[in-house]
């Protein structure tokens, strides 16, 4: 019993965390959701792109169930699994990460939670998991990136929240009086 539930937790929290990476685009332009927002280049379109490789590859090849559709590039040298091309489109980015879910959700609901897997980017004796970890793994990794996207996001326009009707109208001056006290009490300690 405590491993469907522990099975039907962790998937609703995956697919929220999907449905939340997704509407940090809503209402960009095609330049804001793709454009470099920190020195290395992390932008919003190109976080989408490698949760989506890197969901595809964990539910699919680590199962023996490989994603029916090419895989990005994924952990080269350019990190061209995080970045969007000048030729993919958002929408082609989207649907991949929408088909994804799909067939990543099948291996989830048919497999249980002890199916043996193997991961053969990771180091012995930790190759050898089960489905349990590798949905650890996924989440904890979703997660990571969907609180980038939510900085990223706040930078670009100020918009926070989980999803829309998390979202709060922005009261300017109140948020700038705020960052003030926070900035008031890191110089009175420095």
């Amino acid at each position: 019993m405590i491993d469907e539930f522990a099975k039907v937790n962790l998937h609703s929290r995956l697919r929220r965390d999907r449905e939340a990476l997704l509407w940090k685009l809503d209402g960009l332009s095609e330049y804001d959701a793709r454009r470099p927002l920190t020195v290395t280049g992390t932008n919003l379109l190109g976080l989408i792109k490698h949760v989506a490789g890197v969901e595809a590859r964990y539910f699919g090849e680590v199962f023996d169930r490989p994603s029916p559709e090419p895989l990005p590039r994924w952990q080269d040298d350019d990190g061209g699994d995080l970045w969007a091309t000048g030729d993919e489109t958002r929408g082609q980015i989207i649907g991949f990460y929408r088909r994804t879910w799909e067939h990543s959700d099948a291996t989830i609901s048919e497999l249980p939670l002890d199916a043996p897997g193997h991961v053969p980017w990771w180091p012995e004796p930790y190759s050898r998991t089960n489905l349990f970890a590798v949905m650890v793994h996924v989440l904890s990794d979703s997660v990571r990136h969907a609180g980038q996207a939510d900085i990223l996001r706040e930078g670009l326009d100020g918009r926070t929240g989980l999803r829309a009707e998390h979202e709060q109208q922005i009261d300017e001056e109140a948020r700038a009086a705020h960052r003030a006290r926070i900035e008031q009490a890191a110089r009175s300690v420095a």
